[in-house]
């Protein structure tokens, strides 16, 4: 693994000596209090607050700063086309999805997926999960009907129960959050020095929930030709070495950055005046919450991690450079990821703006461009259950290619909201899930997730969009 690992326990220091970035002059831990905020949470208990976020100052960091600038270096070279960046994970995670088995598959999916990416695009993956820390979620009224009630929304585990009778805010879940965090990196890092990545084993590649005899095939070939490919590596010796790149991969962490009283209780700033949000390698704003003069937007300009922002139909194209240049003054590429969430009907209509948006401002080469087709396309099926097409999540990650190449720019990524478990809550896919099939099992607290063969049967699609590309430059 390369040093330091995202996901190795070899000891770091949590900030190192010397950064080429200090925070701006304006900035503190705490600067963010004095602007609007929208997405808060009201507790009744003051005094449990107070004593709850003192405990999370006094905990130790959940990750490394060298971690971080790991994973800037990386997002650099997805900037500039030299990489391309998979992130996906739960839409809000469950305290009770810490635990071995949803660990494990969550891990088990993004690996094979990210092989099936590195075959069709010829670069190098970089891997980050919605995971350890993506226990809160935005809602869009404080209050919803249940039953004939008006009850609190549920905003996550790290907020309130699902439970009607648990609605009420807790600040002790927010300890709740740290340790549940602190437990899934354990058991991740564990996993990856412990060979579980190991990607001479691609292991259950089982394809039969395939149904289209022709789709399966094509989808067998390709997993043919990566097995002969690492059998052939294998073979003349190019990994030997234990440390290879076949034997263990980078994973990194990441989540939205909603509460900001959490956050700034895990933001550590060094000697060297930088500073960290040490809860994650990766935070993001959301769509809800990213007003140029918000107080999240106010606290993410200080950080030295990697920040993503959510851009949907809601963004005026004028805003988007002003909103860029505020959380990256000095123009550092890989610093910010913009995360397209249109819908497959509307992506035609904001994105070739917005890439000219980014182009005026001077940042085209410098963001990190990344396709999230799973927001847009929400819609309820005739059974009440929150769902999503899989043909139109494919056909706006689709477009959102066709139109960044058209525009003279680069789609350098896709986020996702899967599991690595067969559930039934989007529809469609090589397994031709319909309505019917969705009670089945439907897990979700929150927003339909792709299953473990939804999500591989992305990562073919675009791998295979990748091999044309490359083919039809190799015939120029």
């Amino acid at each position: 693994m390369s040093s330091p690992s995202p996901v190795s326990s070899r000891p770091s220091s949590a900030v190192p000596s010397s950064t080429p970035a200090r925070v701006p002059a304006d900035w503190s831990l705490d600067s963010w209090t004095t602007k609007p905020i929208v997405q808060d949470v009201q507790y009744e208990n003051k005094a449990q607050v107070a004593k709850v976020l003192a405990k999370l100052r006094h905990l130790p960091p959940l990750v490394c700063a060298p971690e971080i600038d790991q994973l800037r270096a990386q997002l650099k070279e997805v900037a500039e086309g030299k990489r391309f960046l998979l992130q996906g994970g739960d839409c809000a995670e469950l305290f009770d999805y810490c635990s071995a088995d949803p660990i494990e598959s969550k891990l088990k999916v993004l690996l094979q997926m990210s092989l099936v990416l590195t075959w069709g695009s010829r670069i190098p993956v970089v891997r980050i999960a919605r995971m350890a820390g993506q226990y809160a979620k935005p809602r869009s009224k404080p209050t919803e009907i249940i039953d004939g009630k008006e009850v609190l929304s549920f905003r996550g585990d790290n907020v309130n129960g699902f439970d009607v009778a648990d609605r009420a805010a807790d600040p002790d879940r927010l300890l709740g959050a740290y340790f549940h965090s602190a437990a899934t990196l354990n058991y991740l890092r564990s996993l990856v020095s412990s060979g579980f990545a190991d990607l001479h084993h691609p292991s259950s590649w089982d394809l039969n929930h395939v149904k289209k005899h022709e789709v399966r095939q094509d989808y067998q070939a390709i997993v043919n030709r990566l097995t002969d490919a690492l059998h052939y590596m294998k073979t003349i010796g190019a990994d030997t070495n234990s440390a290879s790149p076949l034997s263990t991969v980078d994973m990194f962490v990441s989540h939205e950055a909603l509460l900001l009283e959490y956050e700034s209780c895990l933001t550590r700033v060094g000697a060297n005046g930088a500073a960290y949000n040490l809860g994650a390698h990766f935070v993001w704003i959301g769509d809800r919450t990213r007003q140029l003069d918000g107080a999240h937007v106010e606290y993410m300009r200080g950080l030295r991690n990697p920040i993503g922002v959510k851009v949907g139909p809601s963004m005026p194209a004028a805003d988007l450079g002003a909103l860029i240049a505020r959380l990256n003054p000095n123009k550092e590429p890989g610093k910010v990821t913009l995360i397209t969430r249109y819908g497959a009907d509307l992506v035609r209509q904001h994105l070739p703006a917005h890439i000219a948006a980014v182009k005026a401002a001077g940042y085209d080469g410098v963001v990190v461009w990344t396709c999230d087709p799973m927001h847009g396309n929400t819609e309820s099926a005739p059974s009440g259950h929150k769902t999503r097409q899989f043909d139109k999540i494919v056909r706006e990650l689709s477009e959102s290619l066709r139109i960044h190449k058209e525009c003279g720019s680069y789609l350098g990524g896709v986020h996702l909201e899967l599991t690595g478990d067969r559930v039934t809550e989007c529809m469609g896919g090589s397994m031709e899930l319909a309505a019917k099939d969705l009670p089945v099992n439907y897990q979700t607290y929150c927003d339909p997730r792709l299953n473990y063969e939804q999500a591989l049967d992305v990562a073919f699609l675009v791998a295979k969009y990748h091999e044309r590309e490359r083919s039809s430059v190799t015939t120029l």
